[in-house]
C-alpha cells in the first residue's frame, strides 16, 4: 500500500530521523578523537574528557548543522552545539566504562582479522597495506590508535545493540499505529473568504489595547537593522593585467619547487614495543635489548619483523606507509627531525609504548618547468589581478573608514551605488547582506551597543568587497503597543471577521450534529469534494489536517464538521466517511518495516534512559 510507504516517510519516520540525526550518535565516534591533550573539561568517574576532544566533536557537529543552515554560521546556536558535544562525550564515556565493567571487548587478533576482512582494505581479494595506510592518513590516525579506537567502538556497538536491536515492542501498539496511519478520511471542504467581513469590522483603541495586553507575547520582534551598503567587484576595477613575464614565471617555478622539497616527508621506520601484557619497565628493557641487537648488526627490517608490535608496518621492515607529524606525539616527531639518514634512535617513549626509529631522506621528484609552465602562468596572472583589486580595496578602505562615508566608493569607482535595506534580520535572504561575514558585522556587540560607523571592507564569498553602515538597530524583544499597533489592528480585524463568518454559518454547523447531511441547509456553505486522505499524506494544510483528523467518525449519512482558520480565510472541514483500513491488509514486509522502525525508536528511548541512569550514579566534575 502506498499509504503505508508514506507512514515510514511521515510523522513517525520524521520523529526517528530527528532522533537518529542527533549529531554523531554515541556509537562510531571514537575515530574522531585522538589522545595527547591534557586540558580537561570534564572528569567522568576519574576518566578525563579533554578540551581537544570536545573541540573536535563540537566542530564536527557544527559542520553537520551548517548543512542545514546552508553554510551560514551566524544562524547556529554555538552554546547549544558545544553543550550537545559535551553531553555526547559524557554519555559515550559512561557507556565505555560500563562495557569495560561488563567485560565487553575483542582481542587484538580478532580486531586485526576484522580489519583485514574489510573489502575497502582489500585489493584482488587480499589485504592491502597501501589501502589501509591511505585510510589511516585520511583520518589522521596510526594503526595502533586505530585498533584501540576499533576496540572501543566495537564495545560500544555490542552494548548499545542490546538496546537498539532487542527492544520489546507490543504487537498491539504496532497494529494501532498501522491502523491510525492507514485510516482513510473522505473530506468535503468549503472556503469562506474574509475580505467582505473585514469591511464591516470596526475596532476601537480600547479593543486594540485589550487585545495587545492579552496577546502581548505574540508580538515579538527579532533583531533587525536598517543598513546602507556599497559593493565592488574586480570587473569594476581598471588596471587588470593580461601578461606574465618570463622572469615572473621562473620566480613562480622556483617557489613551487622549493615548496615541493620542503613539504616532502622523510621515509620513517619504527619498531614498536608496547606495554600490553607487560610492565612499562619490561617494555623499556625489551626495547633496549632490540636496540642493542641492531647496533650489533641485526638488520632493522629483521628486528621489526621479529619484535615490532605494530601489525601494519612490521611486515614491511617497520616502514610507516604514510608518516604525518603529530600522529605519535611530539617526542616521536622530534626524534625523526634529529636523526640522520640511516641512523637508529634510542628507545623513544610515547603514549603507545617504546619506539626504535630509523629515517631515510625523502625522494622528491619535482615536475619540470615546461610541465608546470601553463598552470603557473594562469596562477601568476590570477595573483596579479587579485593584487590590483586588493590594492584598490585597501586604498578605498582607508578613505571610507576615515570619512565614515560610503559615497567615497561611488565617487572613485564607476558603476557602483549606495543601496539601502530596512528591517534586515539574521534569517533574511539577500544576495549581499546574507553573506555570513557581512552578518557578523551587522549584528555584533559593537553595533548592539550603539556603533553606527561604516565598516571596514568585507570580502564576500564570490571575491567581491562590500562596506556596510548600520543606520538603526532594533533589539529582539516584545514590541511596544505603539510599534505593534498596526499588526494588532490587522489581527483583531481578522479575528472579528472570522467570528462573523462563523456566526453566519453557525446554524448549519449546529444542524450537522443532529441531522443527516442531506437535510442540512447548506445555502451559505459551498462545499467541494476534496478527496480521500490519510494522516501520512502531507497534502493538506496543517490546520485543515488537524481539524479533519480530530473529528469523530460520522454515522452513516451524517458528516462530522469543524472549522479551520487560515490567513484571510475560514475553511469548513467536513469528514463524510472514514475507512478504517485493517492492519491485516498490510503485507508481512510492510509490518516488518513498521515494527523495525518502532523498535528502533523504543530502543533509542531505552538507551537514553540507561545512559541517564549511569549519569545519575556517576561522579562527573
Amino acid at each position: 500500500m502506498e499509504s503505508f510507504r508514506k507512514v515510514i516517510k511521515g510523522w513517525l519516520g520524521k520523529a526517528l530521523l530527528i532522533l537518529f540525526l542527533t549529531p554523531l550518535a554515541l556509537v562510531g565516534i571514537e575515530g574522531y578523537f585522538s589522545s595527547g591533550s591534557k586540558d580537561t573539561v570534564k572528569s567522568v568517574n576519574g576518566t578525563e574528557i579533554s578540551k581537544k576532544d570536545l573541540e573536535q566533536l563540537t566542530n564536527s557537529l557544527k559542520e553537520q548543522y551548517l548543512t542545514y543552515a546552508k553554510g551560514d554560521e551566524t544562524l547556529l546556536n554555538q552554546n547549544f552545539i558545544s553543550n550537545k558535544a559535551l553531553e555526547t562525550l559524557i554519555a559515550r564515556q559512561l557507556l565505555l566504562q560500563q562495557a569495560d565493567k561488563l567485560g565487553i571487548s575483542l582481542s587484538d587478533s580478532q580486531l586485526v582479522h576484522m580489519i583485514q576482512q574489510q573489502p575497502s582494505f582489500q585489493k584482488d581479494g587480499q589485504f592491502s597495506e597501501e589501502l589501509f595506510a591511505n585510510y589511516l592518513k585520511s583520518i589522521g590516525m596510526t594503526n595502533v590508535a586505530f585498533i584501540q579506537s576499533l576496540r572501543k567502538d566495537h564495545a560500544l556497538k555490542m552494548l548499545t545493540s542490546t538496546f537498539m536491536d532487542y527492544a520489546l515492542v507490543s504487537k498491539l501498539d504496532i497494529m494501532q499505529i498501522a491502523n491510525l496511519q492507514t485510516e482513510q478520511r473522505t473530506l468535503e471542504l468549503a472556503s469562506v473568504k474574509l475580505d467582505d467581513y473585514k469591511k464591516a469590522v470596526k475596532v476601537t483603541d480600547a479593543e486594540l489595547n485589550a487585545y495587545f495586553k492579552k496577546h502581548e507575547s505574540s508580538f515579538k520582534q527579532p533583531t533587525s537593522v536598517d543598513v546602507d551598503y556599497v559593493v565592488i567587484s574586480p570587473s569594476n576595477v581598471k588596471g587588470a593585467s593580461t601578461e606574465v613575464t618570463d622572469a615572473e614565471l621562473l620566480q613562480a617555478y622556483n617557489a613551487f619547487a622549493e615548496k615541493q622539497k620542503q613539504s616532502a616527508e622523510p621515509s620513517v621506520k619504527h619498531i614498536l614495543i608496547t606495554a600490553d601484557g607487560r610492565t612499562d619497565a619490561e617494555a623499556k628493557k625489551l626495547a633496549d635489548e632490540v636496540a642493542a641487537k641492531i647496533k650489533a648488526g641485526t638488520a632493522f627490517a629483521a628486528a621489526a619483523a621479529q619484535y615490532s608490535e605494530d601489525p601494519s608496518s612490521k611486515a614491511n621492515g617497520g616502514t610507516i606507509a604514510v608518516y604525518q607529524k603529530g600522529i605519535f606525539g611530539d617526542a616521536f616527531d622530534q626524534t625523526v627531525a634529529s636523526l640522520k639518514a640511516g641512523q637508529v634512535s634510542a628507545p623513544v617513549k610515547t603514549d603507545y609504548g617504546y619506539h626504535l626509529i630509523e629515517t631515510a631522506a625523502p625522494a622528491v621528484q619535482v615536475p619540470s618547468f615546461e610541465a608546470e609552465k601553463e598552470r603557473l602562468r594562469a596562477e601568476v596572472l590570477k595573483t596579479k589581478n587579485a593584487n590590483v583589486f586588493s590594492d584598490t580595496v585597501n586604498s578605498l578602505n582607508d578613505a571610507v573608514v576615515s570619512n565614515d562615508a560610503l559615497d567615497v566608493v561611488t565617487q572613485e569607482i564607476k558603476g557602483t551605488q549606495v543601496q539601502s535595506v530596512k528591517g534586515f534580520m539574521l534569517s533574511s535572504s539577500h544576495p549581499i547582506l546574507s553573506d555570513a561575514n557581512v552578518k557578523v558585522k551587522l549584528f555584533n556587540d559593537d553595533v548592539k551597543n550603539g556603533d553606527r560607523n561604516v565598516s571596514s571592507s568585507i570580502q564576500l564569498a564570490n571575491g567581491d568587497a562590500v562596506w556596510v553602515k548600520v543606520r538603526n538597530y532594533r533589539a529582539a524583544g516584545v514590541q511596544t503597543f505603539a510599534e505593534a499597533k498596526e499588526q494588532v489592528k490587522a489581527k483583531l480585524i481578522e479575528q472579528k471577521a472570522y467570528e462573523a463568518a462563523k456566526a453566519k454559518i453557525q446554524a448549519a454547523l449546529t444542524e450537522f450534529k443532529t441531522k443527516p447531511a442531506a437535510e442540512v441547509n447548506k445555502a451559505d456553505i459551498n462545499f467541494v469534494s476534496a478527496g480521500t486522505f490519510t494522516r501520512a499524506d502531507g497534502m493538506l494544510k496543517r490546520d485543515i489536517q488537524r481539524a479533519a483528523f480530530s473529528l469523530p467518525a460520522p454515522k452513516a449519512g451524517f458528516w462530522s464538521v469543524s472549522t479551520a482558520k487560515l490567513p484571510n480565510e475560514l475553511v469548513v472541514v467536513a469528514v463524510t466517511n472514514v475507512n478504517k483500513t485493517s492492519s491485516n491488509a498490510l503485507t508481512d514486509e510492510q509490518l516488518g518495516e513498521l515494527t523495525q522502525l518502532y523498535q528502533q525508536l523504543r530502543g533509542q528511548q531505552e538507551l537514553d534512559d540507561y545512559t541517564r541512569y549511569l549519569k545519575e550514579h556517576a561522579k562527573i566534575k
